[in-house]
C-alpha cells in the first residue's frame, strides 16, 4: 500500500468546494483544510505507485481552482500504539 499526502494550494473561493470534490476522488481517503503552507491536504492511499501518479496528476490536477500541489510519499507509518511499543522495547533491553 502506498500512502501519500498531497499539499494543495487553491484559489481562495474554491477551497471549500475543492475539499468536497477531492473527497470524491477515487484513491483519496481523507481531505483536511489546513493553515500554513497549503490550503488543503489530501491523504491518498493506493496499491501501487502507478496509481498514485494517476490520482495526483490525472484526477487531482484536473480539478478547477488548484494552483499548485506538493506530494509527500510516506516511507513508514507510526501510530501512537507503534511508538509506545517501540519505547517499551527500549525499556526492556535497557533493564
Amino acid at each position: 500500500m502506498v500512502h501519500a499526502f498531497v499539499l494543495i494550494d487553491a484559489v481562495p473561493s474554491r477551497v471549500a468546494p475543492l475539499a468536497s470534490e477531492l473527497a470524491d476522488v477515487e484513491g483519496v481517503a481523507e481531505v483536511y483544510s489546513v493553515a500554513g503552507h497549503a490550503d488543503l491536504v489530501a491523504v491518498v492511499r493506493v496499491r501501487h505507485h502507478d496509481e498514485l501518479a494517476e490520482v495526483v496528476t490525472g484526477r487531482i490536477h484536473s480539478l478547477e481552482g488548484i494552483t499548485d500541489t506538493r506530494t509527500l510519499i510516506a516511507f513508514q507509518a507510526f501510530s501512537k500504539r507503534d511508538l509506545e511499543a517501540l519505547w517499551d522495547l527500549g525499556e526492556e533491553t535497557a533493564g
